[in-house]
């Protein structure tokens, strides 16, 4: 994955204004965003969060797809998710200290925005509390929404267990 340089946006407010994580946000904000956070571009395979890894910094798609990839207790990779444009990953390493929780890939040219800590705190907590809110809550109901389909596969995967061991039985 190589990082673009600035000087001058690559993304615009128009851009961001699309994307979920952003929403409710006011025209000032997502155009200091989209001029002083930095893009980024995968090629196919490669690797931008490894599994395991401590880092501070999440994504957000402006281009491309990406597949979730999780180490099976066996040793092989499973497929968890697959993100496109508008789609953020990686707010977890945001929220808390703990190693990644899998490994993102592209699997056709992406490019992303970069978002750190340091700009969540800098670009958000410091400088208006109410757009730091705003996106704290984006963040909230799509860790809800996916735990939502977390449960609802979960459920189907007891349920079909379930009645396996009841027919054997």
């Amino acid at each position: 994955m190589t990082e673009d340089e600035r000087p001058g946006p690559r993304i615009t407010a128009d851009m961001l204004r699309d994307v979920g994580l952003f929403g409710g946000l006011d025209d000032q904000t997502l155009a200091l965003l989209a001029r002083e956070l930095p893009t980024a571009h995968a090629e196919v395979g490669a690797v931008v969060v490894e599994e395991g890894d401590a880092s501070r910094e999440m994504f957000v798609v402006i281009g491309g797809e990406l597949e979730v990839v999780k180490q099976g207790p066996r040793g092989g990779e499973l497929r968890v998710a697959l993100f496109g444009p508008g789609d953020w990953f990686g707010e977890m390493s945001i929220l808390d200290v703990q190693p990644r929780s899998a490994t993102v890939r592209a699997v056709a040219p992406t490019i992303l925005v970069r978002i750190t800590s340091e700009h969540v705190e800098r670009l958000f907590y410091r400088r208006d509390l109410k757009s730091y809110s705003l996106l704290i809550m984006n963040v909230a109901r799509e860790l809800s929404r996916r735990l939502r389909v977390a449960d609802g596969i979960l459920s189907q995967f007891v349920t079909v267990v379930g009645d396996a061991y009841v027919k054997k039985t």
